[in-house]
């Protein structure tokens, strides 16, 4: 009897990993990006999820502070690009003269956040939303990656 336990629990492995081998690959956690960019000029409002953060959104939950940037608004989105082109598993998707669309994907499931940019260039920031597509809490991940491009951008 103690054979077929060995098996089941074999059995349960193989699929585990199977699920998380496609999970990893996107095939299982693949979503449709929710409707992004601005409006009325502004990154849009981050809802009632605790699953994103953004700089022009002045709920408590949601809010953090932009990117500081010196020198022109093209400067500003030079340094940004090299930050996120060095950035795992993060590729830009829409590039505009003032907005960056960007998604990054996590290491072991492939979920996909998607995080975009609106440069301010008579203030010298540059605004910054980043949320998950999918869950409801991201166990403070959006945040931390925020500050990693504002560490980041400091350095350069």
């Amino acid at each position: 009897m103690m054979r077929w336990d060995w098996l089941a629990y074999g059995v349960l492995a193989a699929a585990g990993l199977f699920s998380a081998s496609l999970a990893y690959r996107g095939v299982l956690s693949r979503k449709q990006a929710p409707e992004l960019g601005l409006i009325a000029g502004r990154l849009r409002p981050c809802g009632a999820k605790p699953n994103a953060v953004c700089s022009q959104d002045p709920s408590s939950g949601h809010a953090i502070e932009p990117l500081a940037f010196l020198g022109s608004q093209d400067e500003g989105i030079a340094k940004l690009k090299e930050i996120l082109q060095a950035h795992p598993r993060t590729r830009i998707i829409v590039e505009g003269d003032a907005y960056l669309h960007a998604e990054c994907k996590s290491a072991l499931f492939g979920f996909v956040d998607d995080v975009e940019f609106l440069v301010d260039e008579n203030a010298h920031l540059i605004h910054v939303r980043s949320a998950s597509r999918q869950g409801y809490s991201d166990m403070g991940v959006n945040r931390k990656r925020v500050e990693s491009f504002r560490a980041a951008f400091q350095r350069r």
